[in-house]
């Protein structure tokens, strides 16, 4: 008998390295520290490659019900692709393009599955605070990458300073989670082999 891995802890927790080192992209930028910028990148490199290979074995694999393989795989595995891309560029000191409209798209996609967790009731309680804080903060950041066509100078600061906020508190939402879905499902675990 095969036994279903559940990775959805360490995926959160991927998820969650990737928008830390998103958010301080942005506070780095506002502050014109490139060196530091330069620091995230194998990082993100790593993280990115991680955040890809996950979300694409989710998308695909796992047998779970109402589309959830939809609602977290898919989103996870393009937010890797695009911090591979992002890195990568970053790198090669090339301008990030039409990344942040990618972005853009990616963060709408978020925000689509946060209107169906409510709509579909997919989650209730404090399940739907902690999944609606995820995905609205994260999505949101998404959508706000175009402040990336802003110079971060004068006002422009303050644009950079507020996404490093919003995926800050994305970045909290899904340590959060991922760390009570490890606890709980190692529970889960221990049922089957006590």
């Amino acid at each position: 008998m095969a036994l279903f891995i559940d990775s959805l802890a360490v995926m959160l927790i991927g998820l969650a390295m990737g928008t830390f080192l998103g958010a301080f992209y942005f506070f780095f930028r506002a502050r014109g520290n490139e060196q530091q910028i330069h620091n995230l990148v194998f990082p993100a490199l790593a993280i990115g490659f991680f955040d890809f290979v996950s979300g694409y074995e989710m998308s695909f694999t796992w047998p779970l019900p109402s589309g959830y393989n939809m609602l977290f795989g898919d989103p996870l595995l393009l937010f890797g692709l695009l911090l591979i891309v992002s890195a990568v560029m970053i790198y090669k000191n090339a301008s990030l393009g039409l990344v942040p409209l990618l972005f853009v798209l990616l963060g709408i996609y978020v925000l689509v599955g946060a209107y169906s967790i409510v709509q579909q009731n997919l989650e209730t309680g404090e399940n739907l605070i902690t999944a609606m804080g995820l995905y609205l903060f994260d999505g949101i950041g998404a959508i706000l990458a175009p402040v990336l066509y802003v110079r971060p100078e004068g006002n422009g600061r303050w644009l950079y300073y507020l996404e490093w906020v919003i995926l800050g508190i994305g970045t909290i939402f899904a340590l959060v989670i991922g760390y009570i879905a490890l606890n709980g499902h190692l529970i889960d675990f221990a049922k089957y082999f006590p």
